[in-house]
């Protein structure tokens, strides 16, 4: 499979490794100082593309690859107030894409985890329920996108719930998501839920960024061929 990386930072860098492990070719390697190769791509030049970039660029560098028709796989956050847009876009152009805020297989079985704590816990409202989220000083949006699906999750779920804040301490009704910067912390998501007599938590740590590549990568070998638009619970049959 040919990859076109998008973003050849750290994470660019560890999906190229990963990829090139399992025998697929990197045909086009987009830093910050070659956006135009992006742009003069030839359409049948990659079998998927790969997106890991910032959020300001992400929208231009998605309705790019659908336009060439090369499925893409996206895995920059901060952006998805315009999904929606995204969304129409792609399927007006028969395009394909996988947009996560996660792609480690760990974190989306988290995910599952967490759905199903929420609904167990929702008949239960003496427990109240916290996200708190650790990650690099480098990271550019807070909370991460991982904990906003985290909390989209439990209010989906739990009826105590309509909305989350990103206060360490929210007001009833609202999913407080606690977020912290602190120097080489790779992610680290908690749940809790807290009552006056016990507290239940489940964790995710990333001990690298290797668990993020390698879901990117599963991803892309999932979509390439194919048109819609899907989810990492799609690519792992969760």
């Amino acid at each position: 499979m040919k990859i076109a990386l998008i973003g050849y930072g750290k994470m660019g860098k560890t999906i190229e490794k990963i990829a090139v492990e399992r025998q697929h070719e990197i045909v086009l390697k987009v830093g910050i100082d070659n956006q135009d190769d992006w742009e003069n791509f030839p359409s049948d030049g990659a079998d998927v593309a790969i997106e890991f970039t910032q959020p300001s660029v992400a929208v231009s560098n998605i309705k790019t690859s659908i336009d060439k028709g090369i499925p893409i796989v996206v895995g920059t956050t901060g952006w998805y107030e315009e999904y929606e847009t995204v969304e129409t876009y792609c399927k007006k152009k028969n395009g394909a894409l996988i947009a996560a805020t996660n792609f480690s297989v760990g974190v989306n079985v988290f995910f599952a985890l967490n759905e199903k704590l929420a609904s167990l816990l929702a008949p239960h409202d003496s427990y109240n329920a916290q996200i708190k989220e650790t990650h690099h000083t480098e990271k550019l949006d807070s909370p991460s996108g991982t904990a906003i699906s985290l909390a989209e999750g439990i209010i989906n779920n739990h009826p105590s719930y309509d909305n989350w804040q990103n206060l360490a301490n929210a007001a009833k009704g609202t999913l407080p998501i606690n977020s912290i910067r602190k120097d080489d912390v790779k992610g680290t998501h908690e749940i809790n839920y807290e009552s006056a007599i016990d507290r239940i938590s489940i964790e995710h740590f990333a001990k690298n960024r290797n668990g993020f590549a390698l879901g990117a990568v599963l991803a892309a070998e999932f979509i390439s061929g194919k048109t819609g638009i899907y989810t990492m619970k799609d690519v792992l049959n969760i």
